[in-house]
């Protein structure tokens, strides 16, 4: 049993961030299921979205995420987004992190749904790398901070009403381990590799989700799963993103008969939010009966591709793709938009437990996040839930615990075999296009392979693998539920968007499916007004 002020699990910026911040305040444990590098924030692409130009203002970033989220956004949530981001990033770069810059200012990047040029960029298409590197090197030198790598976090511990620490599997030594502290931290990221096509690492099934909700956390708008428009297509069931920012320099989408598809669908054309061009590139798949589209980038200088793409330049060459030409590309599961509901400080329903990164559903999001606030978010929300957390009340009387889970040999490879059915039936049954017949049978089959799995309650891969059907069953039941279209939702036995789903779907474990609605309260700032 160990004992920390901080526990933090998880190892992308949310995590590396609120664990640099919680050392100035008490010693910190750091949990990562896999290497410290092996994150969402480590391979993102795109960049980090802020206001930081003369000519943008933190009122047109409120309205263009407002307008991504498709009526679902809380606005207080993105009151604090776009009015703290920016003091965040200073702080990064008073602390020593180097953004791209242009002709002696930030260069700034346009995205899908922004309109104006407000994306950070590091290391041209390697943002996440950078930030997350950048963050990594301040973690490990600090002597506040213990990292635990190969730890997955199976359990959170309470006593009194309170979350008092987690119980953890030692992936090398395989057993059981115990950390207890004051306060808790989940940045485990989200699910979205939960389905068959997938930008994210193999890891990021939802393990945070199924933690919050067995220990009775309150789950919000599961059903929307954001689809990346652009992952490079090949033979094999890899998918390696594309950068909105590549379509934000002029690159067009082509479909099979060379035509130019989305000026006709949405006035941004290519940078219209990723709801509308995923599904819009779905169509055209099922249209031609093709497995892909084309991005097509020969009308653009190819020295300005190179330098402003340098890996993904080299991952298409790698591939034997000519990116200054055109890349077969198809929509690929690529964020999770709902997650574990917390306050504006980070704080869920269980006292002394905080959620950040993209597990969380703090508001901002909606129905689709808009291109790169998923960074800022961890940067904003991470500051505030440490900065609250400093006042949180510890644990008296510890519960007894004893170590209760094992491995059986042979569960390892019955547990991988589950996680490739439940990926093909997701994306079947729920993918980017639903309906209610698929949908149901998508639960009827999560029931049958959850009474295929052994009666062990404490072997680590059964419960590994229950949580893994959980998590499937949270996002079916929320589709099933919203009975309407809606960014990264889409039913077409529900074509369009209804008024009386505006309102958060949020289950609990052991209490009926209830909505709640959304909190539009203007801000004393007054954040619509969209005047410089």
């Amino acid at each position: 049993m160990r004992h920390y002020e901080y526990i933090i699990a998880g190892s992308g910026l949310a995590g590396l961030y609120t664990a640099y911040h919680a050392a100035a305040y008490g010693k910190v444990a750091l949990l990562t299921k896999c290497g410290i590098t092996e994150s969402n924030s480590y391979f993102a692409q795109g960049g980090i979205a802020a206001v930081t130009d003369e000519n943008d203002a933190p009122a047109l970033h409120f309205e263009d995420t407002i307008i991504a989220g498709r009526g679902l956004c809380d606005y207080p949530a993105v009151d604090i987004l776009v009015n703290e981001g920016p003091q965040r990033i200073q702080e990064l770069i008073n602390e020593g992190m180097h953004f791209d810059m242009e002709d002696g200012s930030l260069a700034l990047g346009l995205e899908g749904g922004h309109h104006k040029k407000r994306i950070l960029h590091a290391g041209g298409d390697a943002t996440g790398r950078m930030v997350t590197s950048f963050m990594i090197s301040k973690v490990i030198n600090n002597p506040n901070i213990d990292i635990y790598e190969n730890h997955s976090v199976i359990g959170l511990l309470k006593a009194e009403g309170r979350c008092c620490g987690v119980r953890s599997w030692n992936l090398t030594n395989e057993k059981e381990e115990i950390f207890i502290g004051t306060n808790t931290f989940l940045t485990l990221g989200g699910t979205s590799a939960i389905y068959k096509r997938t930008t994210n690492p193999h890891t990021t099934i939802g393990d945070g989700l199924a933690l919050a909700y067995n220990a009775g956390c309150e789950i919000a708008d599961m059903e929307f799963i954001q689809f990346h428009p652009s992952a490079i297509y090949t033979d094999s069931e890899e998918a390696f993103l594309i950068s909105e920012a590549v379509r934000g320099e002029g690159a067009h989408l082509i479909n099979q008969n060379g035509e130019r598809f989305m000026p006709a669908i949405h006035e941004l054309a290519e940078l219209a939010p990723r709801d509308i061009v995923a599904q819009s590139i779905y169509r055209q798949l099922i249209r031609y009966n093709q497995d892909f589209v084309w991005l097509s980038l020969k009308h653009l200088d190819p020295q300005t591709v190179r330098h402003r793409f340098p890996n993904i330049y080299e991952k298409c060459r790698e591939l034997g793709i000519d990116m200054c030409d055109r890349i077969p590309v198809a929509p690929a599961a690529h964020y999770t938009v709902g997650g574990v509901r917390t306050d504006l400080n980070g704080q869920t329903n269980i006292p002394n437990l905080f959620i950040c990164g993209e597990l969380a559903s703090s508001g901002i999001m909606g129905a689709n996040r808009l291109a790169s606030n998923s960074l800022i978010e961890c940067l904003v929300f991470g500051k505030r839930a440490i900065e609250f957390s400093r006042h949180s009340t510890p644990v008296k009387d510890l519960p007894d615990f004893k170590v209760l889970y094992h491995c059986n040999p042979g569960q390892d490879e019955a547990y991988i075999r589950l996680k490739k059915e439940i990926a093909t039936l997701m994306s079947i049954h729920a993918g980017i296009i639903r309906n209610e017949k698929g949908l149901e049978e998508g639960l009827n089959k999560l029931d049958a392979l959850e009474k295929q799995l052994p009666d062990d309650t404490y072997e680590y891969y059964t419960l590994i693998s229950r949580n893994l059907i959980e998590v499937a069953r949270l996002i079916i039941r929320s589709a099933l539920y919203r009975k309407e279209s809606r960014g990264g939702h889409y039913r077409e036995d529900h074509p369009e968007t209804d008024d009386a789903f505006l309102c958060h779907i949020v289950q609990q474990k052991g209490e009926a499916l209830r909505t709640i609605p959304i909190n539009t309260e203007k801000t004393k700032t007054k954040l619509c007004n969209t005047t410089n």
